[in-house]
């Protein structure tokens, strides 16, 4: 498949600002679902230009839900920079480090469990979790399991 040279352009540096590109498994959609960064390219042209890179291990391809994704590897980077002239320094985003810290935690500037609710709200079981534990701990009366070692799950029940 012939495909232009400002196609196949236009293709290269959106996976190269990306890092990733997808493309939904339609050979027959007249325009690539990403308008306005690729406009006038078909999906077709889409897909067999990143075929094309798969088979040379400049990225690696999934496939999840009628849809194709393509990352870029290092390998892919390398000739992406020589093809469209880009200096050294500039990476695609998936390689961009954070400028804002990690958050460590799920809460964030939340404040413990216990004290979300600012302490002085009653709880629905009254007192400190007192209305349905018993004080009483082990089985109710002359109950006592006993394992026999994976009888019923296919092993020869146990001689007696």
């Amino acid at each position: 498949m012939l495909i232009s040279k400002k196609t196949r352009k236009a293709v290269y540096k959106k996976l190269f600002n990306d890092g990733v590109l997808y493309a939904e498994k339609d050979f027959n959609l007249k325009q690539h679902p990403e308008k306005k960064d690729l406009p006038g390219v078909s999906n077709l042209e889409v897909i067999k230009l990143l075929q094309s890179l798969h088979s040379k291990e400049l990225v690696t391809e999934r496939y999840a839900w009628r849809h194709f994704y393509w990352f870029l590897t290092d390998a892919g980077i390398e000739y992406l920079r020589e093809f469209l002239n880009l200096p050294a320094e500039v990476v695609p985003a998936t390689l961009m480090k954070s400028s804002r810290p990690l958050e460590r935690g799920f809460g964030g500037d939340r404040p413990p469990r216990g004290d979300r609710f600012g302490g002085d709200r009653p709880s629905r079981f009254g007192g400190e979790r007192g209305g349905y534990r018993s004080e009483k701990t082990g089985a109710p009366g002359e109950y006592r399991p006993e394992f026999r070692g994976g009888f019923g799950r296919g092993a020869a029940p146990p001689q007696q």
